[in-house]
């Protein structure tokens, strides 16, 4: 039950991933791609990852810069900044097959979740939803991997 378990985040490297997005703005689901870079800091207490969004049919990228912290046997501390939210700090678990965290922001009305759930292959099936006080929802289901070196 503990992050050797895990590659996502623990282990330095790219994850690729794809799914489907629904905002609560459209009943179209919507195709996504998106590329994790998480780094490894000699003797640094943090990780620090950036994930990279593309959605079909929307022409700009989004990037949430992600840093884990604080880590404990089973949880963990993060900070998620993008241009939309700002800089938000949430609370994450780890257990034998599964990562996740979530953000409560009851000041701005941001809230949300995410968890990772490791497979037998060494992907991440994974699920979020975020919403805003206007009840703008988004629920974005998928898988990632990790990209094989070159």
């Amino acid at each position: 039950m503990s992050k050797e378990n895990h590659p996502f985040i623990f282990q330095p490297g790219t994850w690729l991933g794809e799914g489907k997005v629904k905002l609560s703005i459209s009943d179209e689901e919507l195709r996504f791609f998106t590329r994790w870079n998480v780094k490894k800091e000699k003797k640094a207490s943090k990780i620090p990852g950036l994930q990279e969004i593309e959605i079909k049919g929307i022409p700009d990228k989004m990037c949430n810069h992600f840093s884990f912290y604080n880590f404990g046997d089973q949880d963990f501390k993060i900070k998620l900044e993008n241009q939309n939210v700002g800089e938000v700090i949430g609370e994450g678990i780890i257990r034998k097959d599964t990562i996740a965290w979530e953000f409560r922001l009851n000041d701005i009305g941001f809230e949300g979740f995410e968890f990772y759930k490791l497979q037998d292959d060494g992907s991440y099936f994974m699920h979020a939803e975020y919403s805003t006080q206007d009840d703008f929802r988004t629920v974005i289901q998928g898988k990632i991997w990790k990209k094989a070196s070159s």
